[in-house]
């Protein structure tokens, strides 16, 4: 499943502007099938994205990180668009999220980073 820090996202839903918001993920795939795991994910969490609004804008394999502290490369990132951050909210509490989607990405990932992002005005 997801999981959150949760001051942290108490934090970012308190402080929603009601600006669109983008998750950066960064994802390390569990050994033993991560890969095509992550891929039944994105078939199960598209639809539950576009339900709230959302986009999935981009997903891309990492290449080796040019510039990088050790430990820091990724297998792949995506780039998701939600309308706001209540709609993020809302879409990881829909039952379908929790109760399917979620344990699939959780299954699916050995390591990840989810970093909300918002436009540089």
């Amino acid at each position: 499943m997801l999981t959150l820090i949760e001051s942290a996202y108490q934090n970012f839903l308190n402080d929603d502007d009601g600006q669109s918001v983008v998750m950066l993920n960064l994802l390390r795939f569990a050994p033993d099938g991560g890969r095509e795991r992550y891929a039944d994910y994105l078939a199960a969490a598209g639809p539950l994205v576009a339900r709230y609004g959302g986009e999935i804008v981009y997903v891309g394999d990492g290449l080796p990180a040019l510039s990088a502290e050790s430990g820091q490369a990724w297998d792949a990132m995506a780039l998701v668009r939600y309308p706001s951050r209540r709609a993020f909210d809302d879409m990881v509490q829909d039952p379908d999220y929790r109760d399917k989607a979620g344990p699939l990405r959780a299954a699916s990932l050995a390591e990840a980073v989810l970093q909300p992002m918002r436009t540089v005005n």
